[in-house]
């Protein structure tokens, strides 16, 4: 089964068929014809090699009243070194000229680092001349997106940015960007676009995600609880907390069990300080001080909410007659 990583990027370019154009040109650099329409093709390519061969996307862009087909884009999610795509790449791009009968580009996307160099080695097909060269998209050269506007207007490029620099300094930025966003999705993307971003996000940046998205977050979308549930079957458990975090949310299910109330207390403090910080508002002493030794839960559970909308750190407890 592939990775839930894998399996979401794959996604993000079939719910956005123009990503691929977009990224070859914007991100790459690499010239794309002036199309009216992108569509996603069937990516089964068995026609004359009949095992495994399947794309992970096929994007075809359109020109033109007749919807002419002017290029075609195989998109391959690499995650890792795999001895077998250096033959079946090639096979991918000619099977999927000789369908759409038009110019075919290999795009190649990877968010680790490690895999770039391998991704990008030509691939000496053997015929004189013929020396297939990937076009890949590293994690260097995703966009940085902490724009909101940027991310309303291309989601699945603000996911990606999530998933490819949410480890680094900018996270709390990427995902306040995207949160701010999300409320224009439906339903479905929103949920499952939330749970990548918030899985891809450092500590540090998911615990005020978390806090300006609910307190004791839970994975949403049908897509994510199915792979996070094989995860656990098999041991990885992708996307959930660990340490004292999978604690604090066991024992919330618990009804908050008397050992660990403490570290819920102080773990719902951080996350009102954190999100306050996040929005660039300064925090007096004596709001800090009131935070950090409230042992009120659902106080607490007011004022996470309450700091996504207050303009100063004082009116956290003004509301509340403090």
């Amino acid at each position: 089964m592939p990775s839930v990583t894998h399996e979401a990027m794959v996604e993000l370019f079939k719910n956005r068929p123009t990503l691929a154009a977009e990224l070859l040109h914007d991100a790459l650099g690499h010239p794309v014809p002036a199309f009216t329409d992108a569509r996603i093709e069937a990516s089964d390519l068995t026609e004359i090699v009949p095992s495994n061969s399947r794309a992970d996307v096929i994007v075809v862009v359109l020109v033109g009243k007749k919807q002419r087909p002017a290029m075609a884009i195989v998109v391959e999610v690499q995650l890792g070194v795999d001895p077998d795509k250096p033959y079946s790449w090639p096979v991918y791009v000619t099977q999927t000229r000789a369908r759409h009968r038009c110019p075919t580009r290999l795009l190649v996307v990877t968010i680790d680092p490690a895999t770039v160099r391998w991704c990008s080695r030509p691939i000496d097909t053997g015929h004189p001349g013929w020396t297939l060269k990937p076009l890949v998209l590293g994690p260097e050269g995703v966009p940085v997106v902490t724009d909101t506007e940027q991310a309303r207007a291309a989601p699945e490029v603000a996911v990606l940015s999530a998933m490819a620099h949410g480890r680094g300094e900018a996270a709390q930025a990427i995902g306040a960007a995207f949160l701010a966003a999300a409320h224009a999705l439906d339903e479905e993307r929103r949920a499952l676009y939330g749970d990548l971003v918030l899985s891809s996000m450092n500590e540090a940046a998911r615990r005020t995600l978390e806090a300006m998205m609910t307190s004791g977050y839970e994975f949403q979308s049908n897509f994510a609880r199915t792979y996070v549930a094989h995860g656990r079957k098999e041991g990885r458990e992708e996307g959930l907390r660990e340490g004292l975090r999978e604690g604090l949310r066991e024992g919330l299910q618990a009804g908050l069990r008397e050992g660990i109330r403490e570290g819920i207390l102080k773990a719902k403090a951080h996350d009102v300080l954190a999100f306050l910080e996040a929005r660039g508002l300064g925090i007096p002493v004596d709001v800090q001080q009131r935070v950090l030794t409230s042992t009120d839960v659902d106080e607490l559970d007011r004022w996470i909410r309450r700091a996504a909308v207050v303009n100063e750190a004082r009116e956290l407890l003004a509301t509340t007659g403090d």
